[in-house]
């Protein structure tokens, strides 16, 4: 008689329904821009004229995106 195996039955939890949440980042706010791109401007050495570039810059860092200029 020849013997017969059987594979061990996968068992679906409740938990394996649910979607897995992904942690994230909480919302950058405007004030912690500003806050980032006045210190941009006072490293700068208080140079006026980079306001928009300051404030991209800081978004940039505060988004975890910063890239090395």
């Amino acid at each position: 008689m020849a013997k017969v195996t059987t594979k061990p039955e996968e068992v679906v939890t409740a938990s394996d329904r649910t979607p897995r949440r992904v942690a994230q980042r909480p919302a950058i706010t405007d004030t912690e821009i500003a806050r980032r791109a006045y210190d941009l401007y006072l490293a700068r050495g208080r140079e006026d004229g980079h306001d928009v570039e300051d404030w991209l810059q800081a978004e940039r860092e505060l988004s975890g995106s910063a890239v090395a200029v």
